[in-house]
């Protein structure tokens, strides 16, 4: 079996209630992340821990120097788990992830966090490309509504679209429930 790891994408203050961006399901997504996150230092499996960080200050939600920048309390990274820092939707682009998993044999990696349509997307999108398998676990990662040509395309849906797609081609897609029994 090949050596996996945890990565913890974007689960920040913005993203719950009173944040900047709040998502539907963030708060239920990230008791799961918890659980997911307990489980696996209790097997000493490695994690990673993703923090997107916004310098110019002008963006909507994770602005530098901001509360909700930070990573949420119910998730916090514990001392030896890394904390990359990246500034686009794809983990690994201009980031040392790839390295960090790479120093630890890393091959499998297990993503939970937000946003399923954007920053789990083209992080499990990328790794995949760069030759690591993935297991993507639905119910602990969130998104929200979005619109496309001026209709409201519920959240619910949203999630489930991108959920099929990485199912189709990138990689496994199973509930917290399903990791958790092995």
């Amino acid at each position: 079996m090949s050596k996996s790891a945890l990565v913890i994408v974007d689960v920040q203050n913005d993203y719950f209630p009173g944040g900047a961006w709040e998502l539907n399901g963030q708060v239920e997504a990230a008791q799961n992340v918890k659980r997911l996150l307990e489980d696996s230092r209790s097997k000493g499996t490695p994690i990673v821990h993703i923090q997107h960080v916004v310098e110019a200050g002008d963006a909507p939600f994770f602005n530098v120097g901001t509360e909700g920048v930070k990573i949420h309390e119910s998730v916090l990274p514990q001392d030896g788990e890394p904390l990359v820092t990246k500034q686009f939707a794809n983990s690994f682009l201009e980031t040392n992830l790839k390295e960090l998993l790479d120093e630890q044999g890393i091959e499998h990696l297990v993503v939970v966090g937000s946003m399923s349509h954007n920053c789990i997307d083209a992080t499990v999108r990328a790794a995949v490309d760069l030759g690591y398998t993935a297991t993507i676990i639905e119910d602990a990662c969130a998104t929200l509504d979005m619109k496309h040509n001026g209709e409201v395309v519920p959240a619910k849906y949203v999630h489930g679209a991108f959920m099929a797609a990485l199912a189709f081609a990138y990689g496994k897609v199973i509930s917290t429930e399903e990791h958790l029994a092995g």
